[in-house]
């Protein structure tokens, strides 16, 4: 009788083992689930901000070459015109 109750008592240790470790294993999987979106998120940012310094430094070659190659200069405040259109009736 004693080992009946000592087994059973075991059994339900166990069962009671088994259902904390499983919810651990929920609350893990949901952070590195977390942890996961947040690496995409972070990879798209890095994406767009790579795109964006290459188109930055796009511009800044055809700067340097229209300044190296061609003469060109940036119009002094002098040399600005504003034109002003009439608005159509």
């Amino acid at each position: 009788m004693r080992w009946i109750a000592f087994l059973s008592l075991l059994t339900f240790v166990s069962a009671l083992a088994v259902v904390v470790v499983r919810h651990q294993n929920r609350l893990e999987f949901r952070e590195v689930r977390a942890a996961e979106k947040l690496r995409d998120r972070l990879n798209d940012e890095w994406g767009r901000l790579q795109l964006e310094q290459a188109t930055w430094s796009r511009h800044n070659l055809v700067e340097q070459s229209a300044r190296q190659e061609l003469g060109m200069v940036t119009p002094g405040p002098t040399d600005i015109v504003v034109v002003q259109l009439e608005a159509a009736q």
